[in-house]
């Protein structure tokens, strides 16, 4: 029980201290705004946010402009780990696709993620297809990294196991090179999950046709209604800390045997 008492106020207090600059921030917020230091037109009072927000909520389907926009991270994530791990798969495993592919690649990854914008509007318009195919980038590129990494890092006697057990190709895979790297491919897995919603943010800002919480963002700078404009971002805020916790739970979850193991 000690144990227990311990870990739940170990817990209480880095909570606490987690909570003092967010809660220190939004004292300054209310003050100034109230007190006239900051303009309040352009920050305006927390009653003000809480309000615009509870009109959204009720009047303009705020629930459904964060849904499309989650739909759109969601889809992009998954079809960018899907064929990130595929590709880092080929390129870790072939020699003649690292070395031929490699270095294109290793090239493109220093390119700006903004920069495709204009080359993917461009491809897919301005529409769904081009902001899931821009989201995907985004979560593209960090699993490739991290998964090439981890099969790259695949221990020597593991591949002479599999050799003397004459696994095929496509066990080789799944027994040996997909389980050894499981640790970077999970990192690289969250790390696209953060980038992609960072990206949806992106793409529903400059591909700025349909609704979304970044489209909410447009129509309060469009209408000066910084209220509007702090809903959003308030929103997003909330979002990518959710996403990210919820990512790091799944992540300690699937490699809890390493935690077991030592």
């Amino acid at each position: 029980m000690s144990f227990i008492a311990n870990f739940q106020t170990r817990r209480a207090v880095k909570i606490r201290r987690g909570l003092t600059i967010p809660v220190l921030l939004l004292v300054v917020w209310e003050v100034s705004s109230r007190t006239g230091l900051v303009d309040s037109r352009f920050l305006p009072s927390l009653e003000d946010v809480f309000l615009t927000a509870k009109r959204e909520l009720i009047d303009n389907d705020l629930i459904g402009e964060l849904g499309v926009s989650l739909f759109r991270n969601v889809a992009g994530f998954l079809i960018g780990s899907a064929i990130g791990i595929a590709f880092a798969t080929m390129l870790a495993l072939s020699r003649a696709a690292d070395a031929l592919v490699t270095p294109t690649f290793n090239s493109l990854k220093q390119i700006s993620l903004l920069a495709w914008i204009p080359l993917i509007s461009i491809w897919f318009g301005f529409g769904e297809q081009a902001k899931i195919v821009f989201v995907a980038l985004a979560a593209f590129i960090p699993v490739v990294l991290n998964t090439y990494e981890g099969m790259r890092n695949t221990p020597r006697d593991l591949i002479e196991v599999g050799q003397a057990l004459r696994f095929t190709p496509l066990q080789r895979i799944t027994r040996i090179f997909l389980p050894a790297a499981l640790p970077s491919i999970a990192t690289g897995v969250h790390l696209g999950l953060i980038y992609s919603w960072l990206a949806t943010v992106g793409a529903e800002y400059f591909l700025a046709v349909g609704r979304g919480v970044g489209g909410l963002i447009i129509a309060g700078r469009e209408h000066f209604d910084m209220a509007l404009v702090m809903v959003g971002v308030i929103i997003l805020g909330l979002v990518g800390f959710t996403l990210n916790r919820l990512a790091a739970a799944a992540e300690a979850h699937l490699l809890r045997w390493r935690v077991s193991a030592h």
